[in-house]
């Protein structure tokens, strides 16, 4: 179980900070539907040759700062 939950706004915010960070993700690979955060997680691991815990550090700081521009 993803240790957070998004919202569609934070879920678009964090989506943003994400392609900023990781230019070679198309916004089609980010696709997010709320109440599966798990899928999103799976996804990115995948995308990122990442383990959990990474995706899910990087999704939990940027949602630390919605409206920063800093992931």
């Amino acid at each position: 179980m993803a240790s957070f939950t998004l919202t569609t706004e934070t879920a678009q915010r964090v989506k943003i900070k994400v392609l900023r960070k990781y230019r070679d993700l198309a916004k089609e690979n980010l696709a997010f539907t709320p109440g599966h955060e798990d899928e999103l997680v799976n996804q990115l691991t995948q995308l990122l040759k990442r383990d959990v815990k990474y995706v899910e550090f990087t999704i939990n700081k940027a949602l630390a700062d919605p409206d920063g521009n800093r992931l």
